[in-house]
């Protein structure tokens, strides 16, 4: 198997973990951890693509790290928010969560 096979299959495997997690769970915390492995997986086939379409370019480096970038934004949002949300109700599970709706 070439190499971007077994990249576009872990970064599958990656990305389905991360969906399973992120829809089966209630707390805030654990969502936000399977949305993140979802995008490591979504980077993850990025790269494979970048390395295999285009190996002499390094701009696809630089993509990456905008994602990274993003992933660590979002990571820091979703704590703020779960960080206030526990001090002011105590909990972080979604379901009691209805004063979040939009």
């Amino acid at each position: 198997m070439s190499v971007l096979v077994v990249s576009l299959i872990v970064a599958a495997v990656l990305f389905a973990i991360g969906l399973y997690g992120a829809l089966s769970q209630t707390n805030l915390v654990m969502i936000m951890m399977g949305v993140e492995l979802m995008l490591a997986g979504a980077m993850l086939n990025v790269v494979a693509f970048w390395r295999y379409l285009h190996p002499e370019a390094y701009s696809g480096q630089m993509f990456v790290l905008v994602l990274m970038t993003v992933m660590a934004l979002e990571m820091a949002v979703g704590f703020g928010v779960a960080t206030a949300r526990f001090r002011s109700r105590g909990s972080v599970e979604m379901e009691e969560a209805v004063e979040l709706r939009g």
